[in-house]
Parts: structure tokens; C-alpha cells; sequence
């Protein structure tokens, strides 16, 4: 399970996470939404250590991340899948290549790695697409390739950080699908940070809304939809920005 507990992160005068709390199940889909710059990337990013909280904790499987020593950081960052909003993948690395990475860092035996790189392509529906480069592929194929590198370590988590950003609502769909199918086949727990309240509707067990540093209200997708919260309702509906903050979607760009 992770658990996020009263998490504080200020950068210079802005405070992005101001007491943010939330748990997230075992073996579901725990979507955060919110507004661009609402912290939503920030609060992914404590799971593996990227960030350190300024107060409170990220609790993985009983251990609070930010005081566990480097071993044991690396460890559990082997057990976590990450999918990059822009996939990130090495331009100058063939897509075996890029899968291959995390792998060789973990010390597995190179006829493993052919194995797992053949057997994540293959859930993502790109067999034999081991020897292209990303420039070769299209947004939505790197998107495949990055959850492939993501679901090749194995991993117990799966963090996506805005997966069909920069995607036509095809192969949103698309990416959608796949990120349901990934959970099935494999049986991993997920945590999805979009403001694509379709992806939202169609990955998530579970929603929540993070505003102004705090979750707002969490609930299923029922729920979610059913809401009276009028923050919440305006923001699933697609109305003009309730946050009272027209600097914040500037500041997140700057630590995205």
C-alpha cells in the first residue's frame, strides 16, 4: 500500500502541497486529478524519492521513502513503475535499448533481458519493435514503449504521470485500454495523475481532486460523477478555473 500523509512541499514562496493525505489500495487504480500546477506530478514524484517532502511522509509497503537509506531506496524504486508524461525516452537508444536500462542496472542476465523487453512489448502491442528508435515511432507508440520499459522491471506499483497528455482521443483510448489491461494481467497497484476526465472515468477505481495542496474529495467514479462539491463539479465538467490562483499552471511547468 502507499500512504500519503500530511505532505508539505513549498518551492520558494509557493506552497504546492499543503497537507496532502491520501491511501491507495491494493491492487486498484487511484486516479488524483486537478487543476494544472495543483501538485498533482509533485505528490508522484515523493513514491520513489525524487522529492522530499518539507513535512509529513510517503509510506511504501511500511517504510517512510525519504528515510530510507540509498540501498534501500534503490530497491524500492525496482519495485515502482514510472511512466513519464513525455515517455522519456533516449533519443540515441534503439527501443530494446531504452527497456533494457533499468534492467541491466538491476543486474538481470542479458537472455533475461530479451525475454522481459519481448514479453512488455508484446502487452503493449509492439512485437518487434525492438530495433527502432523513438524518432521512427509516433507519440502514442513511445507512450507504449514507455510503459513497456515501466512493466518489464516487474514492478509491484505503476505511477503515470499524465499518460494521454499530447494525445488525439483515439489513441488516448487507446492508452486507456492498455493501462486497464496492464492492471489486470499483472496485478499491480496504480496511481494516475491526469486532468483527462475520460482517461479518469476509464482507468480509475478510485478518484481523488487535489486543490489548493489538499485532496478536495475522493471517492469512486460513481461518486465522482454524482458529486455536489461545486469545485469538483466544475472542474469534472470542464468549467472556468475555480483555483483563484491564474499563476500556479506557470509555476508547475517549472518543476514538472
Amino acid at each position: 500500500m502507499i500512504c500519503f500523509r500530511d505532505l508539505h512541499k513549498r518551492f520558494g514562496e509557493k506552497h504546492v502541497l499543503n497537507g496532502f493525505s491520501l491511501e491507495v489500495p491494493e491492487g486498484e487504480t487511484t486516479v488524483i486529478i486537478g487543476y494544472s500546477g495543483s501538485g498533482k506530478s509533485v505528490a508522484l514524484k515523493h513514491v520513489v524519492g525524487l522529492l522530499e517532502p518539507d513535512h509529513g511522509e510517503v509510506e511504501v509497503d511500511g517504510h517512510v521513502v525519504h528515510d530510507l537509506p540509498r540501498a534501500e531506496l534503490m530497491q524500492l524504486r525496482g519495485s515502482v513503475g514510472f511512466v513519464f508524461q513525455f515517455a522519456a525516452l533516449f533519443d540515441s537508444m534503439t527501443v530494446l535499448e531504452n527497456i533494457a536500462l533499468g534492467l541491466k542496472h538491476q543486474g538481470v542476465s542479458d537472455r533475461e533481458i530479451e525475454q522481459r523487453v519481448r514479453e512488455s512489448l508484446e502487452v503493449v502491442d509492439l512485437d518487434g519493435a525492438e530495433q527502432r528508435f523513438p524518432a521512427e515511432l509516433s507519440g502514442g507508440m513511445r507512450k507504449r514503449v514507455g510503459i513497456a520499459r515501466a512493466i518489464a522491471l516487474r514492478p509491484r506499483y505503476l505511477l503515470y504521470d499524465e499518460p494521454t497528455t499530447g494525445l488525439d482521443p483515439v489513441t488516448s483510448s487507446v492508452i486507456n485500454a492498455l493501462m486497464v489491461r496492464t492492471r489486470e494481467r499483472l496485478g499491480v497497484t496504480a496511481i494516475v495523475v491526469t486532468h483527462d476526465m475520460r482517461s479518469a472515468y476509464s482507468v480509475g477505481d478510485r478518484i481523488a481532486m487535489l486543490f489548493k495542496g489538499q485532496v478536495r474529495q475522493v471517492g469512486t467514479v460513481d461518486q465522482i460523477q454524482r458529486t455536489h462539491d461545486p469545485i469538483v463539479r466544475q472542474f469534472i465538467e470542464g468549467q472556468p478555473d475555480a483555483s483563484g490562483d491564474p499563476e500556479v499552471p506557470e509555476f508547475e511547468e517549472t518543476i514538472a
